[in-house]
């Protein structure tokens, strides 16, 4: 990406996300409310993701499940999860608890689309190829999250979730992910935030 798209990318990034946070206020106001009475703990959760260059940052999400899930199982989430809770339940079924992850846009740790950061445990497993993802920002959405919608049924299906998302989904989502890199403007940028918004409807 040239210096001009990088720009032009970043301003559509900042106004859009400002603009998002200003409209859905209401709406995080009463998942923030609907949280707080359906389980004890904070109303987000923060997590290290692995951002631009190698740059670990805090993640921002609405809370879906019990406190200090992260003790409690692995750092991914497997079809019915018992760790998720009521409210949680929805909020990931329409992807709500991504939402705060405007405020990461905001802040520039992240791009309204790009390549999903992961958790350090995961990038640490990236082949020299593979780390051309850190080269750009990380986003909410990226072609791979479109294909991968349904992520949490598909390992609930096989024996070792963790062992097949390593194998199988992460180095598809990798390969995606390059190829998004390869094609990034501002145009399909926008073309993919329509059709996640159209996925999660």
């Amino acid at each position: 990406m040239n210096k001009l798209n990088k720009i032009i990318k970043r301003v559509f990034d900042f106004i859009v996300s400002l603009i998002g946070i200003i409209i859905l206020s209401p709406i995080f106001i009463i998942v923030s409310i609907a949280i707080k009475v359906d389980s004890k703990g904070s109303i987000l959760f923060l997590q290290k993701r692995v951002g631009q260059y190698g740059k670990e940052f805090n993640i921002y999400k609405f809370r879906t499940m019990v406190t200090d899930a992260e003790k409690l199982g692995k750092q991914i989430t497997v079809g019915k999860d018992n760790r998720i809770t009521r409210v949680g339940s929805f909020l990931r079924k329409f992807k709500i608890d991504e939402l705060p992850q405007l405020f990461n846009v905001l802040k520039g740790d992240m791009s309204l689309v790009g390549p999903r950061p992961e958790v350090p445990k995961y990038v640490s497993l990236y082949n020299e190829e593979q780390r051309k993802v850190l080269d750009v920002r990380p986003g909410i959405t990226d072609i791979a999250s479109l294909r991968y919608k349904d992520e949490n049924d598909i390992l609930g299906k096989v024996d070792n979730p963790e062992e097949y998302y390593i194998n199988v989904i992460m180095k598809d989502k990798l390969k995606l992910n390059l190829e998004y890199i390869e094609k990034n403007n501002v145009f399909f940028d926008i073309y993919l935030i329509i059709k996640t918004i159209i996925k999660c409807i």
